[in-house]
């Protein structure tokens, strides 16, 4: 059974850090690209980042290039996502994803 868990969320001001983890389980995570997605309020699922399946070719939708940062530890069956410089239209839930499976969630909240 594909699991996976996502912690790191919060609530953070304008200009904050986090750092998102996604713990992997019941499948060979070292074969597969990764990715995280996002939803904010009333809105529905944004594609956020990507990565290879051996931690390269990142890629990153255009609204949080050069404050996000993907990245994974196939030793750790973990996924990571750097995030600074938050802004509040950052708030949402954020997904681990793989293929058709996608974890609960964390929340991010971005607010002063």
């Amino acid at each position: 059974e594909v699991q996976l868990v996502e912690s790191g969320g919060g609530l953070v001001q304008p200009g904050g850090s986090l750092r998102l983890s996604c713990a992997a389980s019941g499948f060979t995570f070292s074969n597969y690209a990764m990715s995280w997605v996002r939803q904010a309020p009333g809105k529905g699922l944004e594609w956020v980042s990507s990565i290879g399946s051996g931690g390269g070719s990142p890629r990153y939708v255009d609204s949080v290039k050069g404050r996000f940062t993907i990245s994974r530890d196939n030793a750790k069956n973990t996924m990571y996502l750097l995030m600074n410089n938050l802004k509040p239209e950052d708030t949402a839930v954020y997904y681990c994803n793989v293929g058709p499976w996608f974890g609960r969630g964390t929340q991010v909240t971005v607010s002063s």
